[in-house]
Parts: structure tokens; sequence; C-alpha cells
């Protein structure tokens, strides 16, 4: 294959790629949205669309697989191409837990909140723009914001352990709020996985651009 189709092939799937964080990033937001206004029926849009996320994570890995195979890609094009797809498969994760977040405005039916929605969105937000930046870092073949990216998770961290402390304050004051606060608690461990998901782009970014491999937060089967 000669070099400009390569580079041609290279550039699709890694356009691919950016969709797929878009798909991701879209199902966060609507997950979100679900919980707050107790819409059920995006809830469910939210689950029914993850097979769509999982099925452009197998087509962006079966095109890499394919490049890898046919072309035997060297250095920086081999390191691009293992790096979009293990993005491609934190991504999938990442739906996995905007499903999450969903599945749990189902479980929550009609019934409101424990209390009025302030931080977990915020949470929520941070890590979309935590995800958005870390693909821009991709992109851009840069380093120095993926550093930045991979830095912020810890503001998401400190803000889900206020979560987490306010909602057990709920839970030892009054026992019967146990089953509403439990439900905002695991939305709120689910955004905070996203944010560890999107360190992990940033570190993988920055393996791409440097060859060097630096501890990732969340493990593939976490």
């Amino acid at each position: 294959m000669p070099r400009a189709e390569f580079d041609r092939d290279l550039r699709i799937v890694q356009d691919e790629l950016l969709m797929m964080g878009s798909m991701v990033e879209k199902a966060i937001g609507r997950s979100l949205e679900a919980l707050k206004n107790r819409d059920l029926l995006m809830a469910e849009e939210v689950v029914r669309d993850d097979d769509i996320i999982d099925d452009k994570q197998y087509e962006i890995e079966e095109k890499c697989i394919d490049l890898i195979a046919t072309q035997q890609p060297m250095a920086v094009d081999l390191r691009t191409l293992v790096t979009v797809m293990h993005l491609a498969g934190e991504l999938e994760r990442m739906g996995d837990y905007a499903e999450g977040i969903a599945k749990i405005s189902l479980m929550m039916g009609d019934e409101p909140p424990l209390k009025p929605l302030i931080d977990i969105p915020r949470m929520a937000t941070m890590a979309s723009d935590m995800l958005r930046r870390s693909l821009d870092a991709f992109v851009n073949r840069d380093v120095v914001s993926s550093m930045v990216v991979r830095n912020d998770d810890d503001e998401i961290d400190a803000l889900y352990e206020q979560v987490y402390r306010e909602l057990l304050t709920f839970m030892l004051g009054d026992p019967t709020v146990i089953r509403r606060a439990t439900y905002l608690l695991w939305a709120a461990h689910n955004i905070e996985r996203i944010a560890d998901r999107t360190t992990n782009i940033a570190e993988n970014v920055i393996y791409m651009v440097t060859g060097e491999r630096i501890d990732v937060v969340a493990s593939p089967t976490s």
C-alpha cells in the first residue's frame, strides 16, 4: 500500500474514534439529563443506543487490526494504531457507565431523587470536559494537555468523596432514604469511573507520542 493510501486510512480510523468519542459524550449528557428530569424515555434511549457505541468499537478495532496485519507499520504508526484500539476500549467502557446511569433512572422510575442534583451533574460536566480535552490532545499529539487532563482527575475524585459523605449522612440520619441515596451514589460512582477512563486516554496519548508508558488509573476489567 502506498504511503499516501496508508495515511488516508489512518486518518479515517482516527476520525471514527473521534466520532465514537462524540457519541459517548452525548450518552453521558443524556444520561444525566434523564436522571435530573426523571425522563424515562430518554433513559431508555441511552440504554438502547449503547449497542451503537459497542458496534463502533468493534469496527474501529477491526480496521486497526487489518492495517497492522497488512501494512506491518513500525514506530509511531504502530503506536498510533495500538493507541486508537486502547482508546476505543476506554470509550466503550464510558458508554457502559452512561448506560448504567440511565438504568439507575429506570430503577428509580417516577420517584423523585432524594435531593436536588447539583454536585453529580457538576461531576458529569467536568468529566465530559476532560473527555473532550483528552481527545483534542490525541488529535494534536499534545503531551502537556494530556498531563493536565490526568491531573484534573483529582478534582473529580474530591467531589465524589464530598457526594459520598453527604449521601452517607442522609442514610445515617434516615434509614428510609437508603435506597434512594444508594441510587445517587451509584450514579456518582459511574461518573467518577468515566473520569478515570478519560485519564487513561490521556496516559495513552502520552505513550503514543513519547513511547513511554505511565500507570493507568483503571484496569481493563474494572
